[in-house]
């Protein structure tokens, strides 16, 4: 009989070598009882605790799917899985394919042992975890650290929990509390971190993010007790997501947590942490001093010119909001400091609207661009219908095959969901492109009337569209929104001018990124180009 062997480790703190030492034992425990060794599966640090992400084990129920083996040797039945529901599974799937789990120091697994198996190896994992959480609540007792490694501190080697204060760190937390507490934006503390060039606890740069942090987890550096003497340990419960694998985080009632004293890790005192806690309260419950605006022509269609990231209301300047980049203003990351007018963008991009399309010679090319492409691709269909009946073929064969591995249990739920809308969109396009292939395309033309219309709606983007209205965007607004994915804006050098570089349906339409916001576009007095054929 042809036997895989299958071995797997869980921690990154076990070596290779344990993998090593099962596969030597299933090897002997094969040639003693008359077996041929076949393909050897693994999986090397991947917890027993779900079967997602494990490829070895994976690729051994696919190979089983083939019968590829007759039976498959473990050490022990708890590396296979340590999951009482993916045990279970694994079995009935191996079973149905006429192969035996045979484990070197249990024998042959029936349903009795897979129940026993996964009840013992699941009260094993939960024990387990209680322990560890025992044993952790014990380090905050004794005043060591239980967490991950926070700024200003670094781990003593060989003692483990306890920690010691970085000084050059500690008087940058130091500051920081200080100019929060005395009333700096969290924003303008991290660009001038970044502009010192100070290293940030993780990452390139320093965020305001970083400084503030979330209220209800407590985390940012201003809200961290661990600066003022005092160690806070279980405020979150990770627990696994069953159909992704992943560990996910999720806060704990203030009652659960646990605090402990640790004045030799206070780098800042009582009454500098209370000032900023105070002020973190102060924000938290403030109104705000202006008002969030209604959605503009171009929000989040704004990039900036220098780095790309997007652009971000700064002020208002006589009533005109002015925008900056948002990637400078949270942590000075960019050196574009430029202020732009939104209003001479949103005009500058209006009167390109009018400009490009008001021509009734541009609406005319397109239509006759559009009506050749039609045909090319409809020439190209029709000679090559055999070769579209075997793509929808094969579409349709890999769905069928996909359900089939989701039916079996070989692929996750989570796989099954994610593949399954892809593979039944790429049938149905094949479909799509295959009956198109039975008619012509319709020539298409612009109708005089149709083109006055559209001229018509052109003059209804208007500086009107410009106002802020709590009804939201108007129709015109939803078109020019409809046709440009991306404005990047830059500062044109020794001009009171913008450059615009616009991406979207209207470039590819008629053929042209690059405007500028200067002259008569954005004049002061408000003067706007003519439309053509208006």
């Amino acid at each position: 009989m042809i036997s895989a062997i299958y071995a797997r480790f869980s921690s990154d703190l076990q070596s290779d070598r344990s993998i090593t030492d099962q596969i030597e034992l299933c090897k002997q425990f094969a040639a003693r009882n008359g077996h041929t060794i076949g393909p050897i599966y693994s999986d090397h640090a991947k917890s027993g605790a779900s079967i997602i992400g494990r490829d070895g084990l994976l690729k051994m129920l696919e190979d089983a799917k083939a019968s590829r083996f007759g039976a498959l040797i473990v050490e022990a039945l708890d590396r296979v899985s340590r999951d009482q529901e993916d045990l279970a599974a694994i079995y009935k799937r191996l079973t149905f394919a006429g192969i035996k789990i045979i484990a070197v120091h249990e024998g042959v697994a029936d349903q009795v042992q897979v129940g026993i198996r996964g009840l013992i190896s699941s009260i094993y994992l939960t024990d387990l975890a209680h322990k560890v959480r025992r044993g952790m609540a014990g380090v905050v007792r004794d005043g060591r650290h239980a967490g991950g490694r926070a700024y200003g501190y670094r781990p003593i080697p060989g003692r483990p929990g306890e920690l010691e204060i970085v000084e050059g760190e500690a008087e940058i937390v130091r500051r920081i509390f200080r100019e929060y507490a005395g009333g700096a934006a969290p924003r303008e503390i991290a660009f001038r971190l970044n502009a010192e060039g100070i290293a940030p606890p993780r990452g390139a740069y320093w965020a305001a993010n970083t400084i503030n942090g979330n209220h209800k987890r407590l985390c940012g550096m201003v809200q961290n007790e661990l600066y003022a003497g005092r160690l806070v340990w279980n405020r979150v419960a990770m627990v696994k997501d069953p159909d992704t694998g992943k560990r996910i985080s999720r806060p704990r009632p203030e009652a659960e947590w646990q605090r402990a004293d640790a004045p030799h890790l206070r780098i800042v005192d009582d009454l500098m942490f209370q000032r900023a806690q105070a002020r973190k309260q102060e924000l938290r419950h403030a109104p705000h001093a202006i008002k969030r605006p209604a959605k503009r022509l171009l929000s989040g269609l704004l990039k900036c010119g220098v780095c790309g990231a997007g652009m971000s209301i700064k002020d208002r300047d006589h009533g005109r909001i002015r925008i900056v980049c948002t990637s400078m203003k949270e942590g000075g990351n960019c050196w574009n400091r430029t202020n732009y007018y939104l209003d001479r963008i949103e005009s500058a991009v209006l009167a390109e609207f009018r400009s490009r399309l008001g021509d009734s010679t541009v609406m005319q090319s397109f239509f006759d661009d559009f009506n050749d492409a039609q045909a090319r691709e409809y020439r190209s269909r029709s000679g090559n219908r055999l070769a579209l009946e075997a793509k929808a073929a094969k579409a349709e064969a890999d769905l069928e095959r996909t359900i089939g591995l989701a039916a079996r249990g070989i692929l996750s739920e989570m796989e099954a969901v994610k593949l399954l809308p892809e593979l039944r969109e790429a049938l149905r396009l094949a479909l799509d492109e295959l009956n198109s292939t039975a008619a012509p395309p319709v020539t298409i033309q612009c109708h005089p009337a149709a083109a006055r219309a559209f001229r018509h709606a052109l003059t209804s983007l208007s500086a009107s569209c410009l106002q802020e209205a709590s009804s939201g965007l108007n129709e015109a607004m939803h078109l020019v929104r409809g046709m440009v994915d991306s404005v990047v804006v830059s500062k044109i050098e020794g001009r009171d001018a913008y450059a615009l570089d616009l991406n979207g349906a209207l470039t590819a339409l008629t053929g042209s990124k690059a405007i500028s916001s200067g002259g008569s576009v954005v004049a002061e007095e408000g003067l706007e180009p003519p439309t053509p054929g208006l």
